[in-house]
């Protein structure tokens, strides 16, 4: 069972990553805000690609669910932190990291004649 204390230790070993209030929540950021921990330390909030999220949610609905509005959409899925174990949460918080510090692909320029 993860908990609070996990996740923070985890977030905060991953290359880059600052912590910060973020409304009511603790935003963990390394380029882009990657995760987000709940006031009470029950639930996580972390951003995964949507097809991560379907698998996560299928395979662990007792764990794993779509943030229940557009950011859900998104691939930003809660996560019940007494739900899964500490090996699970660390590569929930690392691929969710890895997707915040990806650069981004630059357009290729077009040239116009």
């Amino acid at each position: 069972m993860a908990d609070s204390r996990d996740f923070r230790r985890i977030a905060m070993s991953l290359q880059g990553t600052s912590e910060a209030p973020h409304f009511d929540r603790t935003a963990f950021k390394a380029t882009r805000i990657y995760a987000t921990l709940a006031a009470d330390g029950l639930t996580a909030n972390v951003k995964f690609l949507p097809e991560e999220q379907a698998f996560k949610c299928m395979m662990a609905p007792q764990a794993f669910a779509p943030v229940a509005n557009a950011w859900g959409r998104q691939g930003w899925t809660t996560i019940l932190l007494a739900a899964i174990d500490v090996s699970e949460l660390r590569g929930a918080l690392e691929a969710a990291w890895r997707h915040a510090t990806r650069k981004k692909t630059a357009k290729k320029n077009q040239c116009t004649n």
